[in-house]
């Protein structure tokens, strides 16, 4: 057996660490928990993963779980097909219940989801289950619609502080 140790920085395999379906659908599997027995649809679970990465965005909220970064406001248009790819691995492995409703697909956690998630021990992991539980108790009940408007009003401030420092900048004083 071969010791085969990989740099902090160095991709696995030339594969992306950061923000891939796997890692999307691991932090769903903590908003479902924390929100249990609720379920959702595809756009609050758009929404639950941006407020999870980005909760120090959100005034009162704490900080976030990943930098800041510019134009982040624009990750909650674009994160659809990432969200649905990290739904179908944690789905295909039992980790979520699907049901189909009148108005749609909807997703849940479920004992399973509570038991995976509690063996998850590392810090990045309670970082992240506190925002879960930040998350439940702060949009839980929130409709889908009010949901949708609080993300609508607010997404084109998230990193715009980046083009007020770079306009800033440019000034000739």
């Amino acid at each position: 057996m071969t010791d085969r140790t990989v740099e902090p920085s160095a991709p696995l395999d030339g594969h992306r660490l950061f923000n891939t379906p796997l890692e999307c659908g691991f932090r769903l599997l903590f908003a479902l928990d924390a929100c249990r027995p609720k379920a959702a649809d595809l756009q609050r679970l758009i929404s639950y993963d941006y407020l999870l990465v980005h909760s120090g965005d959100i005034a009162g909220g704490p900080p976030s779980l990943h930098p800041p970064v510019p134009f982040r406001g624009s990750e909650w248009i674009v994160k659809r097909d990432l969200v649905r790819a990290g739904l179908g691995l944690v789905f295909a492995r039992d980790l979520v219940t699907k049901t189909l409703t009148p108005s749609g697909i909807i997703f849940s956690g479920s004992e399973l989801t509570t038991a995976f998630v509690a063996l998850l021990k590392t810090g990045y992991a309670a970082e992240l289950r506190l925002r879960a539980q930040w998350l439940a108790n702060e949009f839980g009940e929130a409709s889908d619609e009010d949901l949708q408007a609080f993300m609508t009003e607010r997404v084109g401030q998230w990193g715009a502080e980046f083009d007020r420092i770079s306009a800033l900048q440019e000034l000739e004083l």
